[in-house]
């Protein structure tokens, strides 16, 4: 097997791993890849996730890389009950493998209904595909009231932000060391990817366009969501009922255990709303 063959299997493989456990890190996923019979040194694991862009709990292919020039907003959902649609959108970029590579997909997600307003696919990570997602939602869905983010440099670019304040759309970015800030769409990731991405295994990008239509349809339509009480994103957008959260600090006087193996990050919790 030649190396570039090899180094795809092991890209494969932390890339499902990490979306099982986003909180490994680079020392369990050595002792994980030994388990599924790979023998590597910790430095071409953190090599292979930085590839990906891959840190323990944090979200995305350099998602979170931050721009040093642009201007970062604080964080404005903590403690907040979310309760109506159009309060509150976010959007969090993750990759998708092909057999021979890796593209990138772009979401926006209202948190009230977990409803997936548009979707994106690019082969880069320029923020023009960001813009184009958040401008279709836009003009399909109305003006939400608060429109949160990583710090990724995405969402801090002077194109992005243009779009948020020329529309009076308040803007909030997770903060920092903060990876489930933006729970909602960490959660829906791992369901694109376990119940479409992974069994599928597309190749190329065309059938990877078509697969994701038919899935985001059956996402918001047909899959009934338990936190929702059994009903579908479609349903709790348009009924304004049966939706809503809160994110409420649950570290904010200690410290993780499991800091080291963290890094920055420290965690929060949801509470639902009832409806």
């Amino acid at each position: 097997m030649v190396a570039d063959e090899y180094e795809l299997i092991l890209l494969r493989l932390l890339d499902e791993e990490y979306t099982r456990h986003p909180f490994y890190g680079s020392r369990k996923m050595v002792v994980w890849l030994g388990t599924q019979g790979h023998t590597v040194n910790r430095k071409r694991v953190q090599r292979l996730m930085g590839i990906l862009g891959l840190v323990a709990m944090a979200p995305g292919p350099n998602t979170s890389k931050k721009h040093p020039q642009h201007k970062i907003y604080p964080y404005l959902l903590r403690g907040l009950d979310i309760v109506r649609p159009n309060q509150v959108w976010s959007a969090d970029i993750t990759y998708v493998r092909l057999a021979h590579g890796f593209v990138y997909l772009v979401a926006i997600i209202d948190w009230y209904s977990r409803k997936v307003l548009t979707w994106q696919v690019s082969n880069t990570m320029d923020v023009g595909f960001c813009v184009d997602c958040l401008t279709a939602a836009l003009n399909e869905y109305g003006i939400p009231e608060i429109f949160n983010s990583d710090q990724g440099s995405q969402f801090t670019s002077d194109k992005w932000l243009q779009v948020l304040l020329e529309n009076d759309i308040k803007i909030s970015m997770d903060g920092r060391g903060r990876a489930l800030d933006n729970i909602f769409v960490e959660r829906l990731w791992r369901s694109v990817k376990y119940e479409d991405i992974y069994p599928k295994n597309y190749a190329y990008m065309p059938e990877l366009l078509l697969g994701l239509a038919e899935y985001f349809v059956f996402y918001n339509g047909e899959r009934y969501h338990q936190a929702l009480g059994y009903k579908t994103p479609n349903q709790v957008y348009l009924t304004r009922e049966g939706g809503g959260a809160k994110i409420v600090d649950y570290y904010s006087n200690k410290q993780d255990s499991s800091e080291e193996e963290m890094g920055q990050r420290q965690s929060a919790v949801t509470e639902p709303i009832p409806s």
